[in-house]
């Protein structure tokens, strides 16, 4: 590869695996020029193959770099400017390794790898721009690693994280200070309207605040509500119904704490349209969502039927191909489902072994359980959406799945996001990260993370002490 010229910008050399993450990464680089070794053009090569993810991005790569380097054909030695109508901010330049750069390896490192093959473009590139900051960007932690061991810079390529440290993740859940009435009753309206009872209230913290975020206050006399509108002076709270009493008991179920009965007053909103639930295992998402679902499909007819699906991602060896149609070979994907279904069933003591078995075959034809790779292109009208384990999903998948949402469809995403167990997603790159952070602040979606869990003392002691 020629000497290239002096520059303040930086080179970065990416690696496979970060093109095969995220296909315009090519262009999230801004002034800073990329290159490319040969080696990694053969990977994408062999990757293309297939109707995964991993082989549809290698095509997309593939698809950019084509139309790249059509735009300068006869000088792809001195770099291909980035720049186009559709990537205005990627001022930097494109370098793909044009001629074989002979570098001696220390020793220890395997000459086969292909690992250890782009470690030593890097070395080489760094020999012919000793006056440049060369970094090699990569989503393999070990490649990183062999690289700082060799003196390299290397780091993880961050355009993707929506944030670095997900403590900041937006919780859907505020606590007001204690001079909260002293600081915003001045000129506040309140009145009563289809048995909710309204607060329009002005002060400082209006500013902070997001639409359809709860806010609670436990002092002698409790107060919880939830944001309807909210301007950087002013803002409309409205009180919740209180489904930890009996009677307001959603499918035989009730609250047990105060986020639960935040979820449950999400759920059974016709106005909320997207619904996103974070917590750990046992704090009930799938109970309530199901049991949300069965009221408003059975009872209020508010939804044709319940769609449900996951990523299905094994937790130790895979068990092969599943024999039967799609809902039979993702059955054993679903044994949350059957549990809450049991759950759900056995709260009408009064029906008998008869009426429950009734119930479940009636429920079971109401819920239907899809597969995410037969999700792209279809619409789904007036359905119950559960997208569970969505913390496996990236930010692309996740789109293409809240999108098959056509009219009267209500969207319900829950997962974890510290069981993460899809390659290079981290917490700060989860397409459920992504969805809580892009949707807050909308006035038909709303979020909540539930921090305490109700499955069992033996669970909750299991999760705070394993």
């Amino acid at each position: 590869m020629r000497k290239l010229k002096v520059s303040a910008t930086k080179l970065f050399v990416l690696d496979t695996n970060v093109l095969l993450h995220d296909p315009t990464s090519l262009f999230r680089f801004e002034e800073h020029d990329i290159c490319l070794p040969m080696l990694v053009l053969e990977e994408l090569d062999n990757k293309k193959k297939g109707m995964t993810e991993v082989a549809r991005n290698a095509r997309q790569v593939s698809r950019f770099l084509d139309e790249i380097v059509n735009d300068a054909p006869h000088n792809i030695e001195a770099g291909i400017s980035l720049e186009s109508r559709l990537h205005k901010n990627s001022t930097g330049r494109l370098y793909l390794q044009t001629s074989f750069i002979k570098q001696e390896l220390p020793h220890n490192l395997e000459l086969g790898k292909a690992d250890n093959a782009i470690l030593g473009v890097i070395i080489g590139l760094q020999q012919l721009q000793s006056d440049r900051m060369i970094i090699l960007v990569s989503k393999d932690i070990n490649m990183r690693i062999k690289a700082r061991a060799l003196g390299l810079e290397a780091q993880d390529y961050f355009n993707d994280k929506v944030l670095e440290d997900t403590d900041l993740l937006y919780s859907g859940v505020l606590e007001l200070p204690v001079n909260f009435w002293d600081t915003h009753a001045q000129d506040m309206k309140s009145w009563l309207k289809d048995g909710y009872t309204y607060y329009q209230i002005t002060g400082p913290l209006c500013s902070a605040l997001f639409n359809n975020q709860f806010v609670y206050k436990e002092d002698d006399t409790p107060f919880y509500a939830i944001v309807v509108e909210q301007s950087e002076t002013t803002a409309l709270l409205r009180t919740l119904t209180d489904y930890t009493h009996a009677k307001n008991n959603v499918w035989g179920i009730v609250a047990r704490n105060r986020e639960q009965n935040f979820v449950l007053n999400l759920l059974l909103d016709p106005e909320i349209d997207f619904v996103t639930l974070l917590g750990q295992a046992g704090t009930g998402k799938t109970l309530l969502t199901l049991a949300a679902g069965l009221m408003q499909t059975l009872e209020s007819k508010l939804y044709s039927e319940i769609i449900i699906t996951r990523v299905t991602v094994p937790i130790g060896e895979d068990i092969g191909f599943l024999p039967g149609t799609e809902e039979e070979k993702m059955t054993p994907w679903m044994g949350a489902l059957e549990d809450n279904l049991d759950v759900l069933n056995k709260s009408d003591e009064a029906a008998g072994d008869w009426g429950r078995d009734a119930t479940r075959d009636l429920i079971k034809s109401r819920i239907k359980i899809k597969s995410l790779n037969f999700m792209r292109g279809r619409t789904f009208l007036n359905k119950y959406i559960i997208i569970d384990e969505s913390q496996n999903l990236t930010p692309k998948q996740m789109k293409t799945l809240i999108t098959r949402a056509g009219p009267g469809t209500k969207v319900v995403c829950m997962g974890n996001i510290a069981q993460i167990d899809t390659p290079y997603l981290s917490e700060g790159s989860s397409g459920l990260t992504y969805v809580v952070d892009r949707f807050k602040g909308w006035a038909h979606g709303g979020h909540i993370t539930l921090m305490r869990g109700e499955r069992s003392r033996l669970a909750d002691h299991a999760g705070e002490v394993l």
